[in-house]
């Protein structure tokens, strides 16, 4: 299974523009999901007093507790949802939450449900523990939406689970309610990434936990709080799974780094107004590059709502939008993430990352219209 795993494109769009920035050549980079703002100020501040006051130690396994309790606290006030502090596991980033939830989960041979297009990496980890990924093909023309009889043909036997993603990436799309509680109610457990929760600017997003206790919930601190290069996650699971992945965490990676979870308590205590002005930025860019797309040509069948990601239809312009990517970065320079990278169902399309200023925004689509009328 191990040879079946795919590049992480979008990492190879970036590594390539790197390369070229060393070159001396501007690159206006809309490949990445990574917010361009550093972490608030009272997240920096709780930081840097966690090393000066010697919080540098292994701390629980599962997290400091009052992390843990602020997290539970969190999702209370948003969703109206309870669970204890104890069943959470603050992760270094979400990635180690995903693959311990897989292994927990699978045994080699098992399936698991995702969506196609969907993020690139979920496959990938379904693969990394001798699992098989199994696709449910989204249609453009119908918005990219989740047909629940399409859900449900794909469910086998050695169905173990299914990945659900709102807001989304590629598409920045939210799932609606109704559709949410029929995934739950398929009685298959569900893997919700809620990374993106708190980016939200039309509708609401909901937690698959206001459905169904037969869940894990990912989730941390890089997207709503700028707080990539921090690697703080969390995961919230079902108690009977809890020792299990205790162990798991204990043997892989012992604990999330201590001055970043005494960051994480201060982002989730302090730093609302600085969501809030991040979320208003966020808010500007995407009206203004989703209008930008589209008077370049591109066609956009589902418009963003949430994260930072617009899915643009290429077609047009290319057949092979992994060619095309490149040739943009190359002659334009301006990176982009060729939409392969989301499943085959990806193909003809590209994401662009609003995460970047407005005026890089202005110019990477100036070098993109100059670009394309080339073509």
């Amino acid at each position: 299974m191990l040879e079946d795993i795919t590049p992480f494109i979008v990492m190879e769009v970036l590594e390539k523009a790197q390369e070229m920035e060393r070159q001396g050549i501007n690159i206006i980079h809309m490949e990445v999901g990574e917010p361009d703002f550093d972490v608030p100020y009272c997240v920096s501040e709780a930081v840097v007093n966690a090393v000066r006051n010697g919080q540098t130690h292994y701390t629980h396994s599962l997290g400091i507790p009052k992390l843990r309790e602020a997290i539970a606290t969190l999702y209370y006030e948003e969703f109206g949802v309870s669970f204890s502090p104890e069943n959470i596991v603050v992760t270094s980033g979400s990635s180690p939450a995903i693959l311990m939830v897989l292994r927990t989960l699978c045994d080699v041979g098992d399936e698991v449900l995702v969506f196609n297009p969907g993020y690139a990496c979920y496959a990938n980890f379904v693969r990394a523990v001798n699992a098989v990924p199994v696709n449910i093909d989204l249609c453009p023309e119908d918005g990219f939406r989740i047909d629940i009889e399409e859900v449900k043909k794909k469910i086998t036997p050695k169905t173990k689970a299914i990945f659900i993603n709102s807001p989304s990436n590629p598409f920045g799309a939210l799932i609606e309610p109704e559709v949410m509680r029929q995934i739950a109610e398929l009685g298959i457990t569900v893997i919700s990434d809620e990374i993106y929760h708190g980016l939200v600017y039309e509708g609401k997003a909901h937690s698959i936990l206001e459905y169904t206790d037969n869940a894990f919930v990912l989730n941390g601190f890089s997207k709503r709080f700028a707080m990539t290069g921090l690697r703080l996650g969390y995961l919230v699971a079902p108690t009977k799974y809890m020792r299990t992945l205790q162990i798991l965490q204990q043997n892989l990676f012992i604990c999330a780094p201590s001055d970043a979870q005494m960051g994480g308590i201060a982002a989730i205590e302090e730093a609302d107004e600085d969501v809030a002005r991040m979320c208003a930025i966020y808010d500007e860019r995407r009206k203004f590059i989703v209008e930008g797309l589209k008077r370049l040509g591109f066609k956009i069948w589902t418009e963003p709502v949430g994260a930072f990601y617009v899915f643009a239809d290429a077609r047009m312009f290319a057949a092979d939008t992994y060619k095309f990517a490149f040739d943009i970065l190359e002659n334009a320079h301006v990176g982009v993430t060729p939409g392969i990278d989301f499943g085959s169902q990806g193909q003809g399309f590209l994401r662009f990352s609003y995460a970047n200023s407005l005026e890089n925004i202005k110019e990477g689509l100036a070098r993109l219209e100059k670009y394309l009328k080339t073509l």
